[in-house]
């Protein structure tokens, strides 16, 4: 019996311990991504959304909600039977404030869930000493929980917000990049979209680095292509593209910020969770040189154009990779 005791008490502070890491680890930790725990459930759960309703976006949008719903839901398991296999782990930790009567499992689960919740005093009450410690320990991890996790929670739709906003701009000038890069043309050149490029290059940085600092958006799937910013992403690199390798050099838009967005995609590749996205095995089709020509913009010779564009293979594989994993289409005109 007393081995079971101590049996309670190792696993209950193991949980503990996990709960804590893995929480920490995911809203705390900037650079670290999701915790071990978090990072399986989110990515266990996209695939099962995948596997069973396909590339039916509608029914995508609700994974973000659902890993979002699951990894609090989760914490809040762990860090309630944690604490419940703590009390359960020697004999008298709890009385209850009335009578004699025997300390049952729902007594503990009780117990250990009106503290983490910070309900105040229930009808149970810990034994002097230690396990008064530990009572006050319990409330403090709940109260922490509770804080951080609105805080997250917050974070979270602020930031879906913005990714969404930033999507809508892009594909508001144009739906592929070839409608993009014709919108862009001002007759002579590329100037008209410079100060466009400051703030895509702007909001693409900081939305990368909320990437990085909450993984679960990675989880948060549009219900439509405009709101998609893997799809928008997609749309403003293939446009940059066009417009350096694709038409002549005094027709470029500044080279410093097509140099900086260039670089902002890159970094928001590198930094996709890895569990979310591969690159893709095929290379997606060339832009539709003869939509862009009858659109009265003047391009580089083919033959130069392709050769170009072999040097930029791995980088659309992982472009395709990412709209692909998130159930879209490669933006056509």
């Amino acid at each position: 019996m007393i081995f079971l005791d101590i049996l309670y008490l190792v696993i209950g502070i193991l949980l503990i311990v996990l709960c804590i890491i893995d929480f920490t680890w995911t809203t705390l930790w900037i650079d670290g991504g999701a915790g071990p725990v978090t990072d399986r459930l989110s990515s266990f759960i996209w695939r099962t959304f995948r596997l069973f309703v396909g590339d039916h976006s509608k029914s995508l949008s609700l994974a973000g909600p659902v890993v979002l719903s699951a990894s609090l839901t989760m914490w809040i398991a762990i860090l309630w039977a944690g604490w419940t296999l703590v009390f359960a782990g020697l004999e008298g930790s709890i009385s209850p404030s009335h009578g004699n009567d025997p300390i049952s499992w729902f007594d503990r689960i009780y117990f250990a869930g009106y503290l983490i919740f910070t309900l105040g005093n229930g009808d149970f009450s810990p034994t002097e000493g230690v396990w008064q410690i530990l009572t006050v320990l319990a409330t403090g991890t709940g109260m922490l929980f509770i804080t951080f996790g609105v805080t997250y929670l917050i974070s979270i739709l602020s930031a879906v917000t913005v990714k969404r906003s930033f999507s809508a701009s892009i594909q508001g000038l144009g739906h592929s990049a070839e409608e993009l890069v014709e919108s862009a043309w001002n007759g002579s050149n590329f100037h008209d979209i410079d100060s466009l490029l400051t703030t895509y290059s702007e909001q693409l940085s900081s939305l990368t680095a909320q990437h990085i600092a909450y993984p679960v958006l990675h989880y948060y799937h549009a219900a439509n292509n405009v709101s998609s910013m893997p799809t928008a992403v997609v749309v403003l690199d293939e446009a940059l593209s066009i417009m350096k390798f694709g038409v002549p050099r005094d027709c470029h838009p500044n080279q410093l910020l097509l140099k900086e967005t260039q670089s902002s995609v890159q970094l928001y590749l590198e930094t996709l969770n890895k569990s979310f996205y591969k690159p893709s095995k095929k290379v997606p089709e060339l832009p539709d040189f003869k939509f862009l020509s009858n659109a009265g913009i003047p391009l580089v010779p083919s033959e130069e154009f392709k050769e170009a564009y072999k040097q930029l293979r791995e980088r659309r594989r992982k472009l395709l990779g990412v709209i692909e994993a998130d159930a879209r289409p490669w933006p056509k005109r």
